[in-house]
């Protein structure tokens, strides 16, 4: 929930944009608004963990995150979505995450970074269930109950997490805001830089890959079915040896006769082996779409990526602590270094996007350039706490 539903900002950015004919970088500023919030008040919420107030900051968040997707189903104007999924919402998810690591990571000493990395795998998982709610049904309810939709599912998380929250450490009542010591240490600061320039880029991808594989002349809201509509033919014809019915009758057609051998199953294996091979990438096709095609490859290989980098991050990030009951201030303090990138991520990438006419490669070669220095900044943070070590165990 934390992360999940932010990092699916691009279905949201694609009704946005097509419905209230705004600029790309103008609607990313929802987006961007909402993660800034998130992470800004990590340093506030981490501290209240340290303190005892892991289950009020969840709760509170819970309400917030929860109340502000509701209200983005009534919203019509940019403004109202602003404060609804911008900042009601980002509120929410600040107060929620960084009370969640501190909590998980008291529990474990030796397989800490193990055990936070499995709980940032969650990421994966919401950014697949509320993508796939908003794009595959707003053609069919509309937009106010998808996000209805997705509001509940949120609330159905929030129950779980709040129910299976259980701080076990004693608080620690006094200690400052921000430790200043922790900025003295060489391999600190330069993994802090290196999370800036990586979070800087990281939502350009998630932001805008859906809006670059739109054809034109393809409206967001019918575009779910558009895909899937010529696929489902093809399996009524090679599969279950029935024509395709036409749309108005659908629904009074006879099920399907399923009849399988070995002619057939080897069709379906070159049909879906010819969407899923790679032979030096280009390869990849599918039937009159081989950019659509490229676009898939690439949002797997990137969504891989993205994510183990996040979970690695938090990962990271706890072996750089040696002590448990700072766990939540030091976190808080990276998140807030990184909330400035996640806000000036996005809209920039949009703006050079606007400029260049909606070309999206000089785009690709600012973020691709800014994840370089994140490599640099990173490995020589990794140098800097432990030489040139191949495997170090934290």
């Amino acid at each position: 929930m934390t992360w999940g539903y932010p990092s699916t900002f691009d279905v949201y950015q694609l009704y946005y944009t097509e419905t209230l004919g705004l600029p790309k970088a103008q609607v990313s500023w929802i987006g961007s608004i909402q993660i800034f919030i998130a992470f800004s008040l990590c340093a506030l919420s981490g501290r209240l963990a340290d303190a005892g107030y892991s289950r009020h900051a969840v709760l509170a968040g819970s309400l917030l995150a929860t109340f502000g997707t509701f209200m983005t189903s009534l919203t019509e104007r940019y403004w109202e979505i602003l404060l609804a999924q911008g900042i009601c919402t980002g509120i929410g998810l600040g107060l929620m995450f960084m009370p969640t690591v501190s909590v998980i990571s008291s529990y474990f000493k030796r397989r800490r970074a193990v055990a936070l990395t499995i709980s940032a795998a969650g990421t994966g998982t919401g950014g697949t269930m509320f993508p796939a709610t908003v794009q595959y049904l707003t053609a069919r309810i509309g937009f106010p109950w998808v996000v209805r939709c997705a509001g509940f599912l949120a609330l159905l998380l929030v129950v779980v997490m709040n129910g299976l929250l259980k701080p076990r450490l004693a608080p620690r009542k006094t200690g400052p805001l921000v430790e200043w010591a922790a900025f003295r240490e060489p391999t600190y600061v330069l993994f802090c830089c290196g999370c800036f320039f990586y979070f800087w880029a990281l939502y350009f991808g998630f932001f805008y890959v859906g809006i670059s594989t739109l054809p034109d002349g393809i409206s967001v809201l019918t575009f779910s079915d558009q895909q899937l509509r010529p696929g489902c033919h093809w399996l009524l014809q090679h599969i279950f040896h029935q024509p395709a019915p036409h749309h108005e009758r659908c629904r009074h057609t006879r099920p399907p006769r399923l009849r399988l051998d070995r002619g057939h199953l080897r069709r379906a294996g070159q049909h879906v082996s010819g969407v899923s091979r790679l032979r030096g990438g280009p390869a990849v096709r599918l039937d009159r779409h081989p950019r659509r095609a490229g676009m898939y490859v690439f949002s797997a290989v990137y969504g891989i990526a993205a994510s183990a980098s996040q979970g690695m991050f938090v990962s990271s990030l706890a072996s750089l602590t040696k002590d448990p009951s700072k766990m939540g201030i030091r976190f808080g303090m990276v998140c807030t270094i990184l909330a400035f990138a996640t806000l000036a991520g996005p809209p920039t990438s949009g703006a050079i996007i606007d400029r260049a006419g909606g070309r999206y490669v000089f785009a690709q070669v600012w973020g691709g350039t800014v994840i370089l220095l994140c490599f640099l900044m990173v490995a020589a943070a990794r140098v800097w706490g432990t030489g040139f070590k191949l495997l170090v165990r934290c």
